[in-house]
Parts: C-alpha cells; structure tokens; sequence
C-alpha cells in the first residue's frame, strides 16, 4: 500500500513548471525553436521538456504537420490549465521579492487604445507609479486572439464578436457617426438615403469592431455601400476623408477632437442613430492578477 502511494506521488511530481512552460510557448509559437527563444533555453532542451511532459502525462499533445507542431484534442484541453498555473506560480514567485509588480498586459481595438486607454493609463501609473503596462494595439479580432492565446491579460473589443474561451464583461456606450470634409458636397445638408448610396465611403478593414458595427447600420439601411478605401487605422480614415475623397463612418470618440477643431464636419442623415457597447474581454481559465482585477476596476470607475 506504501510502495504504491510512493509512485503515485513520484509520477505526480514528474511534471514541473519548466515542462509547462516550453509546452505553453510552443502552442503559442507552432515549433519548439521559436518556443525555445521565447523562455530563454536551447531548442534541445525545449524539445527534451516538451518529450517529457509528453510522456509524464503519457499522451501526445500536437499533431506534427511538416515542422509545425499543432495543437491536438489533448493539447487544447492542457493549454488553459497549463497557463493559468503558470499566472500563479509567478504570482507566487513575486510574493515576497522586492521586484516590481508583474507587467500589466492588455491588448485594445484602435477606437480604444487610441482614445480611450491612454487617459485610463495615464490616470493608473499617477496612482501606481511602479506599474509596467504592456499595450498591444490592433483590430478587435486581434485583440481577441491575443486574449484566447494568453498572450494579454486583458482585452479591450468594440465588436460584437465572441470566442468560446472568453468572458465578456460590458464597459461603455459608444455611437458610430459619419463624417466629411468641411468642402464635401453633402457637408451643411441633410443627406438622404439615394445620396449616401451614390457616395464614395472610406471605412476600415474587415475584421475591425468598427467595420462591423458600421456595416451593420448602413447596409440594413442603404443596402449597399460603394467602398472607395478599406484602411487599417481610424486615424488614416481620418486624414482621407479631410482630404474630400469620401464620407468616413467611425466612433464618435475617434472624431471628437477633429470635429472640435472643424477640420471635419459630423454629416446630418435620416438614420436612425447607432449606438454600440464596448467591452472588456478576459479568458476563463486564466487566474488574473491584482494588478489586471484592479485596472478592471479603474476602467468601470471611469465609465460611471
């Protein structure tokens, strides 16, 4: 009875930390070279820890396609665990060290990272000033693979979009206007719906929270768009559409400075008005930190 509680424990204690974290790096990077450079060990070692942990567990965990190593079945049903196992054990590592506080690290849409989160931030290391924040700035569907890979602790999407793995906590209100150059035809009028039909538009990437919800509102009423500019930034969309070459759609946070200063006009229209929510995005199978519970808490203060 003794000699087999003995091997129980011993097998149990077989798999370590360093076995789970080449293994996270190497689903995230598809090969054990790239996953080696990423926790700092050489390719044999990496692949030696990914074998073990292979033979610990006594499954395979990727299917080999060519050099790269997927993800199978069993992989997908480690992959969570594993990382949130490891959030914890460097939470634990920190806990008595006099080292700074783990990164804080979050991926946002452009309409957010661009106008929103900097204030947010900046307000956040006025109050913690020894805190590091990471910021990945891109399209919301990047920014929810960035969440599902574990590669961010937060997210921050403007679509409706949504992935299995993720949980969706509702943050802001936001409303999608068109705008136009202060020289644009339809700039000082009310234009009608044959109007916008007939208008050359400048809107962002497929993919885009923005794109999604401006799709959303002008196709169910216009029907169709004539798309002159598919850009991949709001800003970009910006500087095109100031330059006459067509009517923009975007959040009214992204166009509130501009409209300010006049260099483009919000377009009066018969449509009805869009309004949006934003949303913060997080996995879960992940163990959050204080530092992400805590700028959760900061970005719904700010929203009241």
């Amino acid at each position: 009875m003794t000699r087999k509680t003995d091997q129980s424990t011993d097998s149990r204690l077989r798999l370590n930390l360093r076995q789970l974290e080449v293994f996270v790096a190497t689903a995230r990077e598809g090969s054990t070279r790239a996953a080696a450079t990423r926790v700092a060990r050489s390719q044999s070692a990496a692949s030696a820890s990914l074998a073990e942990l292979e033979a610990v567990l006594g499954v395979n965990l990727f299917d080999r396609v060519g050099r790269r190593l997927l993800l199978n079945e069993n992989g997908h049903a480690l992959r969570a665990k594993a990382a949130a196992l490891l959030e914890q054990a460097a939470d634990m590592q920190s806990l008595f060290a006099n080292a700074h506080p783990a990164p804080l690290r979050m991926a946002a849409s452009f309409t957010i990272g661009e106008y929103l989160l900097p204030d947010l931030v900046a307000s956040w290391k006025d109050a913690h000033p020894d805190s590091q924040v990471r910021l990945q700035i891109g399209n919301t569907t990047q920014a929810i693979e960035a969440v599902a890979g574990f590669d961010v602790d937060l997210g921050f999407i403007e679509g409706s979009q949504t992935h299995p793995e993720l949980s969706t906590q509702r943050w802001l209100s936001d409303e999608m206007v068109i705008v136009s150059s202060p020289t644009h035809p339809l700039a000082g009028q009310v234009a009608g719906l044959r109007q916008l039909r007939a208008a050359d538009w400048v809107l962002r990437e497929r993919g885009s929270g923005t794109r999604e919800a401006a799709d959303r509102w002008l196709l169910e009423h216009l029907g169709r768009l004539n798309v002159g500019f598919e850009l991949g930034s709001t800003e970009a969309i910006k500087q095109f559409v100031a330059r006459g070459v067509g009517l923009g759609c975007v959040s009214r946070y992204a166009v509130a400075e501009a409209l300010e200063q006049g260099w483009l006009v919000e377009l009066r229209t018969r449509l009805p008005k869009a309004l949006r929510h934003l949303a913060i995005v997080t996995h879960r199978d992940k163990h959050l930190g204080r530092s992400a519970l805590a700028f959760i808490e900061h970005c719904m203060r700010a929203s009241l």
